[in-house]
């Protein structure tokens, strides 16, 4: 077993019913999309989903993965503490990625875990994959300051470690696109915002993941992403592998760009 799909998703709280009040209702291709992968997720039946955030602890030369058996978090922080979420780690291949980037020569590991509670990157996409499928453990990876090309390798230790567990997971990449894309946006209007989604929304669509690498920094940071790491990250653990990759939708309605797109491995790439 291994890696059989992976997702590109945001993690836009105002998603949340709970939270959006009916804001949500114009994001509507959004909600479709979330539906979507979790419907997808539900068909795969994963033994194990390794999700990638950017809103967990995050170092400048370390990648830190979810330590200890549980974890809880509730969207207190959106004035919706009654939604609430529980996760099971999976601790065996929390230890399978650890020793097998140790030997890759990459930093990561279970040290210097900040807080224990779950991240709204985390919990948003969770939200709806839960409303259809609970039998998942998970494994949350955060992302570095490392370089992309270091992004890349840790996704292709990530993918050895799977299979040499022998679990039947699922990659999902959370991170919203640019922050930067209206004037009354959250962070306003810059060229660069809609400049990055429309390049982002192509590779990715296209499935072209090892252009995640090139993409020039200077434009990662004026564009105002959160996501690019984490999407890289997949993309090395999807490395040699046939992917048919399914375009859901793009949005930016409140200035803030959300991409979909889904991942289906069909076995090993030719060549």
């Amino acid at each position: 077993m291994s890696i059989v799909a992976g997702y590109m998703v945001p993690h836009p709280p105002i998603a949340v019913a709970q939270i959006g009040g009916g804001e949500e209702n114009k994001i509507k291709d959004t909600i479709r999309s979330f539906q979507r992968v979790a419907e997808d997720i539900e068909r795969i039946k994963p033994d194990t989903i390794l999700l990638s955030t950017p809103h967990n602890v995050m170092y400048r030369d370390y990648f830190h993965i979810s330590p200890g058996e549980k974890a809880i978090g509730d969207f207190s922080a959106f004035r919706a503490s009654r939604v609430q979420m529980s996760v099971t780690y999976d601790k065996e291949m929390v230890e399978a990625i650890c020793k097998e980037s140790h030997k890759s020569g990459i930093p990561a590991g279970i040290e210097g875990e900040k807080s224990p509670l779950l991240d709204h990157g985390t919990m948003v996409p969770l939200y709806f994959v839960t409303q259809k499928y609970k039998d998942a453990k998970l494994v949350r990876l955060s992302l570095s300051g490392l370089s992309l090309e270091t992004h890349w390798e840790y996704g292709r230790a990530i993918a050895k470690a799977i299979d040499e567990v022998g679990r039947r997971c699922v990659f999902v990449a959370s991170g919203d696109l640019s922050h930067c894309q209206k004037k009354d946006g959250p962070y306003g209007y810059q060229p660069e915002g809609p400049e990055y989604d429309k390049k982002i929304m192509e590779v990715m669509s296209l499935g072209e993941f090892s252009k995640l690498k090139e993409f020039d920094e200077g434009l990662l940071e004026a564009s105002m992403e959160c996501g690019h790491r984490s999407f890289t990250i997949m993309g090395g653990a999807l490395e040699g592998k046939k992917v048919i990759p399914t375009p859901l939708s793009h949005e930016a309605t409140f200035g803030v760009g959300y991409g979909f797109c889904i991942y289906h491995v069909e076995g090993e790439a030719d060549g």
